[in-house]
């Protein structure tokens, strides 16, 4: 059989991140490469309790197609958490479907999306299903310049991604004074953003920062989710968006999937209407924040002076720049395969770039490994690029 496949299917391509966590499925491999939550914060017990409550209250409801908006007492818990009506909240199948939802509702080919540089390898993914033009905003430790936004550079353009909170893959946080300016600058452009943020919650160093929808509700279209705080294998996010735009995400969610499932969304609103979840997140940020200080400590005893990295206040990711002439990709495939010592893994930072990557870049995640592994790893790292004729088999 021969089969004729679209010209969407011929451009699409594996997720970096994804099929390098084949390979690292070898407990052997000291992993830095996931952005997975730590599997010791998942809450079994209570979740197992909502299992419980779910089968005894209503069943067969759980069992049953559902409306694709969600379930009502999921998005009213949701909405009051962030200070909007339930009718603003639609409940996806993960975060990732969000992206996918938004890119079907926004994009056309050809037309302007704007980007962090570098931003989340994810959404990159999802957007590019459809065609845009890539347009980076120039960015820096704190995040995109609102300078940089001119007329010329948003001219046409559907919407701005934006990740303020302790973003994937740098780690970096934007200050309050530079949320601000986005927002005015996206207002007086007449361009929405779409704010992601996962990692919001998991903050573990300064004061906790307004959401941009907070600061412009009907011209923001937030994105949050379950997986870093409760359990990804739930798939469980969700959207907030203006009435007009809700219409299309619903519309365009009946035809991929009819609705996100219920039982799950019946099993998370059980467990967070007890309560648990701020003290479960502040368990979290306590175990996230003593590993980011390890991966911290071990950076900076091990790494050659060349090298540069983020010291993030949340979040999961330590994002690395290697001395001049360095390529991440070839430390990675050293690192892979070192002539002794332990295999390591992270990622190398070219898929996070939309257009001109930056090959001396790469992504760390300290909060699935130990204190001790992170020593080690960081070590092997370090004694890679230290090596004999490092710089002749490492170079870009």
């Amino acid at each position: 059989m021969t089969f004729t496949i679209s010209q969407r299917a011929r451009q699409m391509s594996s997720s970096a991140i994804r099929e390098l966590l084949k390979l690292t499925a070898d407990p052997t491999i000291i992993s830095f490469a996931g952005g997975l939550p730590a599997p010791q914060t998942f809450p079994i017990d209570i979740m197992h309790e909502a299992c419980e409550r779910v089968f005894v209250d209503d069943p067969q409801a759980a069992f049953q197609y559902a409306p694709t908006e969600g379930y009502v007492p999921l998005r009213e818990w949701v909405g009051a958490r962030h200070g909007v009506p339930a009718a603003r909240v639609l409940i996806t199948t993960g975060s990732q479907q969000a992206l996918d939802l938004l890119a079907k509702v926004f994009i056309d080919p050809g037309s302007p999306v704007l980007v962090e540089s570098p931003t989340y390898l994810g959404a990159l993914q999802a957007f590019a299903m459809f065609e845009p033009r890539f347009v980076e905003v120039p960015c820096d430790d704190a995040g995109m310049i609102p300078d940089a936004l001119t007329t010329e550079l948003t001219a046409g353009a559907r919407f701005v991604y934006a990740m303020p909170n302790f973003q994937n893959p740098t780690g970096r946080r934007m200050p309050l004074a530079r949320r601000v300016a986005l927002v005015e600058a996206m207002r007086a452009a007449n361009v929405p953003i779409v704010e992601d943020d996962p990692y919001g919650e998991l903050c573990y160093s300064g004061a906790r920062l307004p959401s941009l929808l907070s600061m412009n509700p009907d011209g923001v279209i937030h994105m949050g989710s379950f997986s870093k705080v409760m359990a990804p294998g739930l798939r469980l996010g969700y959207v907030i968006a203006p009435p007009a735009i809700m219409d299309k995400l619903v519309q365009a969610k009946q035809a991929s999937d009819l609705h996100t499932p219920g039982f799950n969304q019946r099993l998370a609103y059980e467990a967070v209407k007890t309560g648990f979840l701020d003290a479960h997140i502040e368990s979290i940020r306590t175990l996230y924040a003593r590993q980011c200080g390890a991966m911290l400590a071990a950076l900076e005893a091990s790494m050659p002076a060349s090298v540069r990295w983020t010291a993030p206040e949340g979040g999961m990711f330590v994002w690395l720049r290697l001395g001049e002439g360095v390529d991440s990709a070839q430390l990675l495939r050293a690192a892979l395969a070192p002539d002794s010592g332990p295999r390591v893994a992270f990622v190398n930072g070219a898929p996070f770039y939309a257009n001109q990557a930056d090959p001396r870049t790469a992504r760390l995640s300290f909060v699935t490994v130990t204190p001790q592994g992170i020593d080690e790893g960081i070590a092997q790292l370090a004694r890679i690029l230290n090596g004999d004729g490092a710089r002749q088999r490492l170079r870009a």
